[in-house]
């Protein structure tokens, strides 16, 4: 088995070198000749083969010295950067966020689940769109350090060891394009059933829920157009397709336009949202911050 190196000796060795003798570095260092030439040695001894040869007054390296030196610089460069690696990981300053987003999920409020996370953080945040499933293995791979979904993870494969936790949820809202909004329709939630009407795909979490909630209302839409991605959905309903559900996050968004009218709250219809962790306790802080800033912050 091979000794373990001791730094100590590896450090003394690097100043000796940097100062291109033992008494200057003994200086820098603050201690005596005898006691820095005695690591040095002690360096020696344990990497089998000599580090310095004398020229002269001063020392240099030998060839052994050269590559052992080049390695020391790396050494310690890491090790002045270590005390800043640790505070950005402490504070996730300069820190690294990557996201998985399920495509079901309405992309208007991502934004307002990551806020938490990289707001006056200073940290790179990297999104990765992509089907529920697929992004349900990388992060199980740990390719990911989250997945924000419209639903929880599976609990019956036992293979992947993943943690769903509720963010909050929020009710939806109905939109329309205002050009299509006129006196001759019903109120809400009645004018629904008159005008042409796009929905999200049955990929969605909430998709069953709207159809039960239209089918308990006594309504029956004329859908023109079903979309996977709901920004998707959103720019065809700005376009003047139709009118569409839209979560209440995004009501200041979506009003912020002026071609789109609110047509009426439906406040028990609502869905969720979750952020997927491949640990249980939750040891990224940008997730955490994500976590604490959200749980239980959604309204409802």
């Amino acid at each position: 088995m091979a000794t373990p190196l001791n730094f100590r000796h590896l450090y003394y060795f690097w100043v000796v070198a940097k100062e291109g003798g033992i008494s200057r570095a003994a200086e820098r260092l603050g201690m005596a000749v005898q006691t820095v030439s005695a690591q040095v040695r002690a360096l020696e001894h344990d990497m089998g083969h000599a580090l310095f040869k004398p020229a002269g007054r001063a020392l240099v390296l030998t060839e052994g010295g050269e590559a052992a030196m080049a390695l020391a610089e790396q050494i310690f460069q890491l090790g002045e950067a270590l005390p800043a690696a640790v505070r950005e990981a402490a504070t996730g300053v300069g820190m690294r966020l990557r996201v998985g987003i399920s495509d079901g999920l309405p992309k208007l409020v991502v934004r307002h689940l990551l806020r938490p996370a990289v707001a006056d953080t200073g940290a790179r945040l990297l999104c990765h769109e992509d089907e529920f499933d697929r992004l349900l293995a990388e992060l199980a791979l740990h390719k990911l350090d989250a997945l924000l979904a419209d639903r929880a993870a599976p609990t019956n494969n036992p293979n992947l060891r993943l943690y769903s936790h509720k963010l909050g949820e929020a009710p939806l809202a109905w939109f329309a394009p205002a050009a299509m909004v006129g006196k001759r329709w019903p109120r809400f939630p009645a004018c629904l059933a008159e005008m042409p009407v796009l929905l999200p795909t049955g990929h969605a979490a909430v998709r069953p829920r709207i159809d039960h909630w239209l089918e308990r209302e006594g309504l029956r839409p004329n859908i023109v157009g079903e979309f996977e991605d709901s920004a998707l959905l959103a720019a065809f309903g700005r376009s003047g397709m139709g009118a569409f559900p839209a979560s209440r996050l995004s009501k200041k968004e979506l009003l912020a336009d002026p071609t789109i009218v609110l047509l009426g709250d439906s406040p028990d219809l609502v869905e969720a949202f979750y952020l997927i962790s491949a640990e249980r306790k939750i040891q990224h802080p940008l997730v955490q911050r994500m976590l604490d800033g959200l749980k239980n912050a959604t309204p409802g």
